[in-house]
């Protein structure tokens, strides 16, 4: 898929990103977060509960093709990213819980994603298609080590994480942009057979997770900020991470059609993030001016 010089600069950019992350989580505020640990909970149920199970349910429902059910089930079983604290911030939610929820869901990822994508994707093994899970385990492991330098280098000196984060935010995007760039034109075959229902699993997977993490958060009482955070860290995943576990993991030979769903899911997130962001926005000033 990759020549040898795009493996390396997909490398370099992957570890930075991932170095990026953890810049911009301390464990200061993780361990304020435990000691209200029903929100935290909550935020990890719905991470690792409802989003694997929507990925599933859109895959069948919408008749998706095993290697495409596979690439978006991957994305359900990912953890957050770091993209949810910045638009908790802006969302009027409550970011000291947000950014527990990624470090929790990034640290639980190790175990949790082989499991789910265990329990989820089983059913698609086939003679053709075969599911690495001790690559899987292990490209994880890799992925964790620069998150851990970032989350060191964020204790040892914040100036440096902070510039390291803008950077980072924006290498994200070009990361996304590369990677299509070089697979839409070796991959025209795969563009022309992505459907409607593709493009609808696509978006529906994030919709319905800020969905099922809003109600979800409010039916077990937790305040409107902490609703707001679970919502958007259950609907955004980290989708560098998706991805690069996918081209560590699998063979060249059907990694292709993997990829594309979580290139899918990275095409259309900024769209509803930003979405459902700016609707918390307004919904906060709406309670604001009738608390006056």
């Amino acid at each position: 898929m990759l020549t040898r010089t795009e493996e390396i600069l997909f490398a370099a950019m992957i570890f930075f990103l991932m170095v990026a992350m953890g810049s911009t989580l301390t464990l200061e505020n993780f361990k304020k977060a435990i000691h209200s640990k029903k929100p935290l909970i909550v935020g990890i149920l719905s991470q690792f509960v409802f989003m694997p199970l929507i990925a599933f349910g859109l895959s069948k429902s919408l008749e998706l093709s095993p290697f495409f059910s596979i690439g978006l089930i991957l994305v359900g079983c990912t953890p957050g990213g770091t993209t949810s604290n910045l638009l908790t911030y802006y969302a009027k939610g409550d970011v000291a819980l947000s950014i527990s929820m990624t470090i929790a869901s990034t640290i639980l990822a190790t175990v949790m994603m082989p499991l789910l994508f265990w329990l989820y994707c089983s059913g698609f093994v086939t003679h053709d298609i075969q599911l690495p899970y001790k690559s899987i385990i292990g490209s994880i492991m890799i992925l964790i080590i620069p998150v851990l330098i970032g989350i060191k280098i964020r204790s040892a000196n914040t100036k440096l994480a902070l510039k390291i984060e803008k950077v980072g935010s924006i290498l994200g995007i070009l990361m996304i942009l590369f990677l299509l760039s070089v697979m839409v034109p070796k991959n025209i075959n795969i563009l022309k057979i992505t459907t409607w229902r593709m493009y609808l699993a696509a978006i529906l997977i994030t919709v319905l997770g800020y969905s099922f993490g809003y109600i979800f958060s409010k039916l077990l009482d937790l305040s409107e900020k902490q609703a707001r955070t679970v919502s958007l860290e259950t609907g955004i995943q980290n989708g560098p991470m998706t991805i690069a576990v996918i081209l560590l993991s699998f063979s060249e030979s059907n990694v292709n059609e993997i990829l594309w769903m979580p290139l899918l899911y990275a095409l259309f997130v900024p769209i509803t993030s930003s979405a459902a962001t700016y609707y918390f926005y307004l919904k906060s000033k709406t309670e604001l001016k009738g608390t006056i």
